[in-house]
């Protein structure tokens, strides 16, 4: 492992453990095994390597999501956004580091372009996964119509439960109820 992969390694441990907020970089350095003048020679700033590990530990948690989703299949499209919802549900308990620190990534993003284009890219491969696990379809290319359409819709309900878990975890609705919710929102 080289020494810019150990501080992105060492970030992700430090915020998983301590926050953003509460995470230095004498921290950072020291999970890493690195130097802390090693942290501005690869990253410019221990916030720009702080957010590449939020992005990284983000995307890691949506592969995991995205696979188990798959695992659980569905026959239509209905269930198969239904088994996402569930699968989601399940595993945000136990993120609440990890999607704090992604949020607290997408707000920074506003001052910082390399970021940003960085965390737009990763919304890109994200609403087409999305849209892939719910058609039933192994990928859909980010520029479809599916990806634009229904992967943004699905990743607005993604992002929003978790902020909404993030703030009150104890005001989620199970699976049934937001597929309910779902069904009335598209039934006369």
């Amino acid at each position: 492992m080289s020494q810019r992969e150990a501080l992105i390694a060492g970030a992700k441990k430090c915020l998983l453990e301590k926050g953003y907020s509460g995470t230095t970089a004498r921290d950072i350095a020291g999970a890493a095994a690195a130097n802390l003048g090693s942290i501005s020679y690869y990253f410019g700033s221990k916030d720009r390597l702080m957010n590449l590990a939020a992005i990284e530990l983000s995307s890691e948690w949506g592969d995991t999501l995205e696979a188990a989703a798959r695992a659980a299949g569905g026959a239509t499209r209905a269930e198969r956004l239904g088994a996402l919802l569930t699968t989601l549900l399940e595993m945000i308990p136990d993120s609440g580091d990890t999607q704090a620190a992604g949020l607290l990534a997408l707000t920074q993003s506003k001052f910082d372009d390399e970021l940003r284009a960085e965390i737009a890219a990763g919304h890109a491969r994200g609403r087409a996964a999305l849209a892939a696990i719910v058609l039933g379809r192994p990928s859909v290319d980010e520029d479809s119509a599916a990806a634009q359409g229904l992967g943004t819709l699905v990743y607005a309900l993604v992002t929003g439960l978790v902020a909404q878990a993030l703030v009150d975890p104890e005001s989620l609705p199970d699976a049934a109820a937001l597929a309910g919710a779902l069904g009335d929102l598209v039934d006369e």
